[in-house]
Protein backbone atom coordinates (compact mmCIF):
# COMPACT_ATOMS: atom_id res chain seq x y z
CA UNK A 1 0.00 0.00 0.00
CA UNK A 2 1.51 3.14 -0.53
CA UNK A 3 0.76 6.40 1.52
CA UNK A 4 1.29 10.07 1.10
CA UNK A 5 4.40 9.92 2.34
CA UNK A 6 5.69 7.23 0.35
CA UNK A 7 4.32 8.72 -3.02
CA UNK A 8 6.57 12.20 -1.75
CA UNK A 9 9.83 10.61 -0.83
CA UNK A 10 9.25 8.38 -3.68
CA UNK A 11 8.45 12.14 -5.81
CA UNK A 12 11.04 13.95 -4.53
CA UNK A 13 13.52 11.35 -5.36
CA UNK A 14 13.19 11.59 -8.87
CA UNK A 15 12.34 15.42 -9.16
CA UNK A 16 15.86 16.28 -7.29
CA UNK A 17 17.30 12.82 -9.03
CA UNK A 18 16.19 13.97 -12.72
CA UNK A 19 16.67 17.46 -12.59
CA UNK A 20 20.37 17.28 -11.85
CA UNK A 21 20.78 14.43 -14.71
CA UNK A 22 19.06 17.38 -16.91
CA UNK A 23 21.22 20.27 -15.67
CA UNK A 24 24.51 18.54 -15.81
CA UNK A 25 23.89 17.78 -19.39
CA UNK A 26 23.29 21.50 -19.79
CA UNK A 27 26.20 22.57 -17.72
CA UNK A 28 28.77 20.32 -19.79
CA UNK A 29 27.35 21.49 -23.10
CA UNK A 30 27.81 24.78 -21.99
CA UNK A 31 31.04 23.85 -20.50
CA UNK A 32 32.31 23.01 -23.79
CA UNK A 33 31.28 25.61 -26.03
CA UNK A 34 27.48 25.41 -26.94
CA UNK A 35 25.13 27.93 -25.63
CA UNK A 36 21.76 26.31 -26.84
CA UNK A 37 20.88 24.77 -23.53
CA UNK A 38 21.38 28.30 -21.92
CA UNK A 39 19.48 30.00 -24.60
CA UNK A 40 16.56 27.75 -24.38
CA UNK A 41 16.57 27.97 -20.20
CA UNK A 42 17.89 24.97 -19.40
CA UNK A 43 20.59 25.92 -17.79
CA UNK A 44 19.23 25.74 -14.34
CA UNK A 45 18.94 23.57 -11.11
CA UNK A 46 15.00 24.74 -11.40
CA UNK A 47 12.85 21.62 -11.54
CA UNK A 48 10.28 23.05 -13.66
CA UNK A 49 12.49 23.47 -16.51
CA UNK A 50 13.15 20.07 -17.09
CA UNK A 51 10.58 17.91 -16.08
CA UNK A 52 7.81 16.38 -18.52
CA UNK A 53 4.63 15.55 -16.48
CA UNK A 54 4.02 11.57 -18.24
CA UNK A 55 7.70 10.84 -18.25
CA UNK A 56 9.21 12.44 -15.28
CA UNK A 57 6.16 11.90 -12.66
CA UNK A 58 3.46 9.66 -13.48
CA UNK A 59 5.48 7.05 -15.27
CA UNK A 60 7.88 6.50 -12.22
CA UNK A 61 5.08 6.83 -9.51
CA UNK A 62 3.28 4.21 -12.30
CA UNK A 63 5.88 2.08 -11.84
CA UNK A 64 6.56 2.12 -8.18
CA UNK A 65 3.09 1.80 -7.41
CA UNK A 66 2.74 -1.06 -9.54
CA UNK A 67 5.94 -2.87 -8.00
CA UNK A 68 8.28 -2.32 -10.99
CA UNK A 69 11.71 -0.73 -11.15
CA UNK A 70 11.73 3.61 -11.62
CA UNK A 71 12.65 4.50 -14.30
CA UNK A 72 11.46 7.66 -16.82
CA UNK A 73 13.06 10.50 -18.56
CA UNK A 74 12.89 14.19 -18.41
CA UNK A 75 12.59 16.61 -21.64
CA UNK A 76 15.80 16.47 -23.35
CA UNK A 77 18.32 19.12 -22.92
CA UNK A 78 19.06 20.36 -26.58
CA UNK A 79 22.64 21.04 -27.62
CA UNK A 80 24.23 22.04 -31.10
CA UNK A 81 26.66 18.72 -31.69
CA UNK A 82 28.46 21.42 -34.47
CA UNK A 83 29.25 23.81 -31.49
CA UNK A 84 30.69 21.15 -29.19
CA UNK A 85 34.48 20.72 -28.62
CA UNK A 86 35.54 17.16 -29.82
CA UNK A 87 32.99 16.88 -31.76
CA UNK A 88 31.72 13.47 -31.31
CA UNK A 89 33.59 12.69 -28.17
CA UNK A 90 32.33 15.97 -26.27
CA UNK A 91 28.71 14.63 -27.86
CA UNK A 92 29.15 12.03 -25.46
CA UNK A 93 30.91 13.51 -22.58
CA UNK A 94 27.54 15.56 -22.56
CA UNK A 95 25.31 12.38 -23.02
CA UNK A 96 27.57 10.85 -20.18
CA UNK A 97 27.02 14.43 -17.85
CA UNK A 98 23.92 13.12 -16.51
CA UNK A 99 23.86 9.38 -15.80
CA UNK A 100 27.18 9.78 -14.23
CA UNK A 101 25.54 12.49 -11.66
CA UNK A 102 23.08 9.56 -11.33
CA UNK A 103 25.83 7.21 -10.76
CA UNK A 104 27.38 9.77 -8.17
CA UNK A 105 24.00 10.20 -6.25
CA UNK A 106 23.67 6.67 -5.71
CA UNK A 107 27.23 6.08 -4.63
CA UNK A 108 27.02 8.65 -2.17
CA UNK A 109 23.40 8.14 -0.79
CA UNK A 110 24.65 4.34 -0.87
CA UNK A 111 27.95 4.94 1.18
CA UNK A 112 25.50 6.92 4.06
CA UNK A 113 23.40 3.73 4.11
CA UNK A 114 27.08 1.66 4.37
CA UNK A 115 28.11 4.20 7.68
CA UNK A 116 25.24 4.65 9.29
CA UNK A 117 22.32 2.65 8.08
CA UNK A 118 22.22 0.41 11.40
CA UNK A 119 21.96 3.62 13.34
CA UNK A 120 19.49 5.61 10.97
CA UNK A 121 15.08 6.38 12.03
CA UNK A 122 13.31 4.25 9.47
CA UNK A 123 11.58 7.21 7.97
CA UNK A 124 15.44 8.46 7.09
CA UNK A 125 17.10 5.57 6.09
CA UNK A 126 13.92 4.80 3.53
CA UNK A 127 14.22 7.92 2.20
CA UNK A 128 18.26 7.28 1.18
CA UNK A 129 17.10 3.72 0.48
CA UNK A 130 14.40 5.20 -2.22
CA UNK A 131 17.08 7.45 -3.28
CA UNK A 132 19.93 4.85 -3.89
CA UNK A 133 17.12 3.22 -5.99
CA UNK A 134 15.89 5.65 -7.95
CA UNK A 135 19.40 7.02 -9.13
CA UNK A 136 20.93 3.42 -9.46
CA UNK A 137 17.85 3.01 -12.23
CA UNK A 138 18.08 5.97 -13.86
CA UNK A 139 21.90 5.44 -14.22
CA UNK A 140 21.50 2.00 -15.81
CA UNK A 141 18.61 3.10 -17.83
CA UNK A 142 19.94 6.06 -19.16
CA UNK A 143 23.55 4.04 -20.28
CA UNK A 144 21.42 1.23 -22.59
CA UNK A 145 22.85 2.47 -25.97
CA UNK A 146 19.26 3.26 -27.70
CA UNK A 147 18.12 6.43 -29.68
CA UNK A 148 17.96 9.09 -27.64
CA UNK A 149 18.79 7.71 -24.43
CA UNK A 150 22.61 9.02 -23.17
CA UNK A 151 23.93 5.73 -23.92
CA UNK A 152 23.14 5.99 -27.83
CA UNK A 153 25.62 9.03 -27.66
CA UNK A 154 28.38 7.09 -26.77
CA UNK A 155 27.88 4.71 -29.34
CA UNK A 156 27.50 7.70 -31.74
CA UNK A 157 30.97 8.69 -31.20
CA UNK A 158 32.88 4.86 -31.88
CA UNK A 159 30.21 3.14 -34.62
CA UNK A 160 30.82 2.80 -37.63
CA UNK A 161 28.75 5.31 -40.14
CA UNK A 162 26.58 2.64 -41.41
CA UNK A 163 25.72 2.01 -37.64
CA UNK A 164 25.66 6.04 -36.88
CA UNK A 165 23.27 6.10 -40.19
CA UNK A 166 20.39 3.67 -38.68
CA UNK A 167 20.73 5.37 -35.10
CA UNK A 168 20.14 8.89 -37.00
CA UNK A 169 17.09 7.15 -38.64
CA UNK A 170 15.85 5.64 -35.20
CA UNK A 171 16.39 9.02 -33.58
CA UNK A 172 14.16 10.85 -36.27
CA UNK A 173 11.55 9.12 -35.52
CA UNK A 174 10.87 11.19 -31.99
CA UNK A 175 8.28 9.83 -29.99
CA UNK A 176 7.26 6.42 -32.26
CA UNK A 177 11.19 5.32 -31.66
CA UNK A 178 10.37 5.75 -27.35
CA UNK A 179 7.53 4.19 -27.61
CA UNK A 180 8.93 0.93 -30.03
CA UNK A 181 11.91 1.43 -27.17
CA UNK A 182 9.39 0.72 -24.71
CA UNK A 183 8.02 -2.36 -26.42
CA UNK A 184 11.67 -4.14 -26.79
CA UNK A 185 12.40 -3.23 -23.54
CA UNK A 186 9.50 -5.09 -21.75
CA UNK A 187 9.47 -7.98 -24.11
CA UNK A 188 13.57 -8.20 -23.92
CA UNK A 189 15.27 -6.10 -21.28
CA UNK A 190 12.99 -5.78 -18.20
CA UNK A 191 14.31 -8.95 -16.63
CA UNK A 192 18.14 -8.44 -17.18
CA UNK A 193 17.32 -5.04 -16.09
CA UNK A 194 16.07 -5.79 -13.11
CA UNK A 195 18.56 -7.98 -12.13
CA UNK A 196 20.79 -5.74 -12.64
CA UNK A 197 19.37 -3.00 -10.38
CA UNK A 198 18.95 -5.49 -7.70
CA UNK A 199 22.45 -6.74 -7.68
CA UNK A 200 24.05 -2.64 -7.89
CA UNK A 201 21.35 -1.96 -5.29
CA UNK A 202 22.56 -4.36 -3.09
CA UNK A 203 26.27 -3.73 -3.37
CA UNK A 204 25.78 0.39 -3.18
CA UNK A 205 24.11 0.11 0.22
CA UNK A 206 26.27 -3.45 1.73
CA UNK A 207 23.65 -5.54 1.10
CA UNK A 208 21.95 -4.01 4.08
CA UNK A 209 18.47 -3.45 2.38
CA UNK A 210 17.30 -5.70 0.28
CA UNK A 211 14.59 -4.90 -2.47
Amino acid sequence: MFDVTTLAIVFGSILVSMTLHEAMHAFVGYWLGDDTAKVQGRLTLNPLAHIDPITTILMPLLLVMLGAPPFGAAKPVPFNPYRIKWGEYGAALVGLAGPLTNLLLALLSGGIIRIFGADMPQIVLYIMATFTLVNASFFIFNMIPFPPLDGSRILYAIAPDPVRSVMERIEGMGFAAIIFFFVIFYAVLADPFTRLLSWMFGWLTGGQIGL
